[in-house]
């Protein structure tokens, strides 16, 4: 319509000032488009050359066994009226874990992150079994996502031991509810209100001999709060198949120099995060730190380096190689600014360290399922036990110095000579933190 035939319906000519603004408002809405289609092109990349990096990774580690590596002998520490008794070494674990279920009279709670189907699996299998055919009442728990490879025919039991399987998908309509997305990566086992054990080490052959974990068992007051950790897991998440909610009677005795800290992201609760973070920023001789994925957050990282700077000794021992590349990829993104900073790490070279551990100052350490990365520390369910002892201190430091013999220094000369692809693949992947 020609200027003229609008003036004659009537119609005013649109000032100069709006037409300007018209066409500041269409630039900046294309501006938002591309800028949205470029996000997600660049997340879709990322996405993608992780999942390729993984790929490979997995295809070239194909029938690949790892090196032998040192262990620490199961060893007991004594703390109130209760003992701790360490392990570094799969099967030392899994023996002691199977004669408990083994010399149990009323009652088993297992709970697994992962369970394989092999030969392992089947032995705590036909123990819960077993122990049922004896009246013992057995709970047992593992996570539908992390088992996604495992036969259901396996993960099927007879009656009356009583399974909860975590969800893959935990939301149901109530997608936007973050709390509702955690996965359920803890392990704990607990016999009769007597013995407990919980740490890093999941149900699996591999795990027995091939892996480099931390796992404890614990006696006395304190078992009773894994015990109610437990209940409370499957109180909150069972359904009408799984019976009535499991009743406890547990004592109110405390034992203060063992807290066990609990993840709960359906009651929004991560209190494991704040125990390191207390625990670090009053340390004044040492933090040793062992972590299987660290991808910490900044402020994490910031008290990490403002204890080296006041004269800590501040030393990370991480997988040289984990079993997840792209983990690997990521969390060397604070490697610069750490050793800046002053901060030594260590690379566990020729097997997987699995372990979620630390020990500080001679007078308190802490042994559980938490990685330091953003799905432990805020998404996942977790469990860490806190002891606040010198006996355990000294006897974590043990453990972590004989890890050391197995380890290689990172230098900053080394770190920064690293290859420029190296650098390049590091910076495209340091957005996907946040997710890990």
């Amino acid at each position: 319509m020609t200027r003229a035939a609008r003036l004659a319906l009537g119609h005013s000519p649109r000032p100069a000032a709006g037409r300007a603004r018209s066409r500041v408002a269409d630039r900046l809405a294309s501006m938002r488009l591309t800028l949205r289609r470029a996000v997600i092109i660049t997340f879709g990349l990322q996405l993608a050359f992780a999942i390729g990096l993984s790929l490979v990774d997995s295809y070239r580690r194909r029938g690949k066994k790892p090196k032998p590596f040192p262990t620490t002998p199961p060893t007991e520490v004594t703390i109130g009226e209760g003992t701790i008794k360490s392990y570094t070494f799969g099967a030392d674990l899994y023996e002691d874990m199977l004669a408990a279920i083994g010399q149990a009279k009323h009652q088993v709670l297992l709970e697994s992150y992962i369970w394989k189907g092999d030969e392992t699996g089947e032995r705590f299998k036909q123990a819960l079994h077993d122990a049922a055919s004896r009246g013992v009442d057995v709970y047992a728990i593992y996570d539908g996502f992390a088992n996604l490879v495992v036969s259901p025919r396996f993960l099927t039991f007879r009656p009356p031991v009583r399974v909860l399987r975590f969800p893959v998908y935990t939301a149901g309509l109530r997608f936007f509810d973050l709390r509702r997305y955690g996965r359920d990566h803890r392990k704990i086992l607990v016999v009769d209100d007597e013995v407990a054990f919980v740490g890093g080490y999941n149900i699996g052959s591999p795990y027995a001999t091939e892996w480099r974990d931390t796992h404890v068992r614990i006696t006395g007051p304190a078992v009773w709060d894994l015990t109610r950790g437990f209940a409370d897991f499957w109180n909150l998440h069972r359904r009408g198949r799984h019976g009535g909610p499991l009743l406890l009677e547990t004592p109110s005795e405390w034992e203060p120099r063992i807290r066990v800290h609990r993840n709960v992201p359906r009651l929004w609760m991560f209190p494991i995060r704040s125990m390191y973070m207390e625990a670090i920023n009053r340390a004044t001789r040492n933090v040793w730190l062992t972590q299987a994925y660290f991808i910490p957050d900044s402020d994490f990282v910031g008290a990490l380096e403002a204890a080296a700077r006041r004269g800590v000794d501040v030393r990370v021992l991480l997988p040289q190689k984990s079993n997840h590349i792209v983990a690997d990829w990521i969390s060397q993104g604070y490697y610069g600014e750490m050793l800046d900073a002053g901060i030594k790490v260590f690379r566990y070279d020729g097997a997987m360290v699995h372990a979620k551990t630390a020990t500080i100052d001679g007078a308190w350490s802490t042994v559980g399922t938490a990685n330091i990365d953003r799905l432990s520390m805020t998404g996942n369910y977790e469990v860490n036990v806190e002891f606040i002892d010198p006996g355990m201190a000294r006897h974590m430091e043990r453990i972590f110095e004989v890890d050391l013999q197995n380890c290689n220094q990172l230098t900053a000369e080394d770190w920064f000579a690293r290859p420029v692809h190296k650098k390049a693949a590091e910076l495209f992947l340091a957005p996907l933190r946040p997710l890990l």
